[in-house]
């Protein structure tokens, strides 16, 4: 229980220190180790959570690798994880990378051999029936935000099974760093349907159901389950899906949007802050969105949430929609999507060419992605295929003939999967492209500047949603919710670095409560929730960005 920034409950001893969100380690105050029964338990020395920071940070720069790295501050996350967030706060743009991409991606791939200590739930399909009772076995009351994958394609990495669990734990970490939401208010989940990675299934270490994967009627009544008994122990929870395959992500989340409050970062999210990112390109060459023709390179469900998104933006200046469509283009492993694909998915349809079309640019009956870069004559060219260097510079070159000021975002990850390498993109136009990339990248040395790619990163939207609803409280989250977190990010101020196109990173703070400011407003304007006051929005907002400060202990008898 909190009462005037102090912390009242009963734990104390071992117990205590065992406790991540209460640990303090050596900071303990006199009163406190007698109070709490810690005297003994902790050497002498009475600590400042900056000098643990500063000892935390000697330690971790002295790790030769970020994976070493990463599971250092994992186990620290684990043991106190005020001092965790803290250590995160003061050197974000460094730790960032190796929490989250690209570092993640290799801690997934062997979280069954780095695997240290449980975290989160991880609901298995073989005891669907005691759902119920694994889900009341968390005992806070208060989680709001929820991030929940089932391990079927982690990045662009593939189905890595039980080691899928490594990104719910890691975006709800950026949500607390970068949205102020507090970690006693987050709940990473696995859904463990099997796996058809036959590594893992031969690996003697997996730690997850060595089954293959369960899918069909059995996989969505499984899902609805977990989906109503979630909302049934946390009414109005914020629910993420994070890392679905495309074949599923989008209808999980047409299926479920109105009825409860989620959305799924990596077609939403991504398509946000893409959008924000292709806003301010376009500002730099003075050439509206609208007047752009734009080819994806990969057409599964992030790149169609990306195409959405763009589209509805062109058709709020005015441009109708179908329209705005027609000048979007989606290249997968086949070439164009079109009339004469083998495979057309749902969510592809709207993008689908005519036959018509694709004779005007290929003698074949589906044109390749070089074809259609030369004949089509894109302006913007987006990467979110998974495929490393597809992007090669012929295909930028030519780009350039189409445009003087070509637009050219590599977005997968992590970085072993990029479509180019940014710095290959700026030599290949000789400074003349606009790039920003999924993956960081370090900045080049080109034509006596020093030359900065900015990073799509989710971290510039989702986290201010999340403070949003933690806020606000929406029924749900809709499209316009979602535009308008792009917007705001586009109209912040991008860093001044030769390049950027983005804000700096290290300003997110305040982005993350802007975007919750009018993600409020517009959840109020349709109706989500109950009108107030901007003054309450703010001062609600800015109560709810928890910073990692320790609080004074008082104990209870129970």
């Amino acid at each position: 229980m909190k009462k005037n920034n102090r912390v009242y409950f009963s734990h104390a001893g071992a117990d205590l220190l065992d406790m991540p969100l209460y640990n303090k380690g050596n900071a303990f105050s006199l009163e406190e180790r007698r109070e709490f029964n810690l005297e003994g338990l902790l050497p002498y020395r009475i600590e400042t959570i900056e000098s643990q920071s500063a000892r935390s940070y000697e330690q971790l720069c002295q790790l030769n690798s970020d994976l070493e790295k990463h599971i250092y501050l994992r186990d620290l996350q684990d043991s106190n994880e005020t001092l965790f967030y803290s250590l995160l706060r003061e050197h974000f743009t460094e730790i960032l990378p190796i929490i989250y991409t690209p570092t993640v991606g290799n801690a997934c791939e062997l979280f069954s051999q780095i695997y240290r200590q449980s975290r989160g739930l991880f609901l298995s399909y073989p005891n669907r029936d005691t759902l119920k009772n694994q889900i009341w076995n968390i005992a806070s009351k208060t989680i709001k935000v929820i991030v929940i994958t089932d391990g079927e394609r982690i990045l662009g990495l593939g189905d890595l099974g039980t080691g899928g669990m490594g990104i719910p734990i890691g975006k709800l970490s950026i949500y607390t760093a970068c949205g102020g939401i507090s970690p006693a208010y987050t709940l990473p989940i696995y859904i463990d349907v099997g796996t058809n990675n036959e590594n893992l299934l031969n690996d003697p270490m997996y730690i997850g159901w060595r089954h293959s994967r369960v899918d069909g009627d059995e996989y969505y009544n499984f899902l609805d389950k977990i989906l109503f008994t979630l909302n049934e122990r946390w009414p109005g929870v914020l629910i993420q899906f994070e890392d679905f395959a495309q074949r599923k992500a989008t209808s999980i989340i047409k299926k479920y949007e109105n009825k409860y409050c989620c959305f799924n970062d990596d077609i939403q999210g991504t398509a946000a802050v893409t959008l924000a990112t292709l806003l301010n390109a376009c500002k730099k060459i003075n050439v509206p969105l609208k007047n752009h023709r734009i080819l994806f390179v990969g057409a599964g469900s992030a790149a169609t949430g990306i195409a959405n998104l763009i589209a509805y933006q062109m058709s709020k200046k005015g441009m109708d929609l179908a329209e705005a469509k027609q000048n979007i283009f989606l290249c997968n492993s086949k070439g164009l999507v079109c009339e004469n694909s083998p495979i057309i998915n749902d969510f592809q349809k709207d993008y689908v060419k005519s036959n018509q079309l694709i004779k005007s640019i290929s003698e074949n009956d589906i044109p390749s992605m070089a074809q259609c870069v030369e004949k089509l004559k894109p302006t913007i060219l987006i990467g979110v295929s998974g495929q490393k260097n597809v992007f090669n510079k012929q295909i930028v070159t030519t780009m350039l003939k189409n445009t003087t000021r070509p637009i050219i975002f590599p977005l997968s990850n992590p970085t072993s999967n990029s479509e180019a390498r940014p710095a290959d993109i700026i030599k290949w136009t000789k400074g003349a492209a606009l790039v920003a990339s999924g993956s960081p990248f370090e900045p080049i040395d080109f034509e006596g500047k020093k030359h900065h790619f900015s990073q799509c990163n989710n971290c510039f939207i989702f986290p201010g949603i999340g403070l949003g609803v933690v806020s606000g409280r929406p029924t749900y989250i809709s499209p316009v919710m979602i535009l308008e977190a792009a917007k705001t990010l586009a109209d912040y101020p991008v860093c001044s670095d030769e390049g950027s196109l983005l804000p700096d990173i290290n300003q997110v703070d305040d982005i993350s409560k802007k975007i919750a400011f009018r993600l409020i407003k517009q959840a109020i304007k349709e109706n989500l929730m109950l009108k107030t006051s901007d003054e309450d929005i703010e001062s609600t907002i800015n109560r709810n960005f928890w910073m990692p400060t320790y609080r004074k202990y008082c104990r209870t008898a129970f």
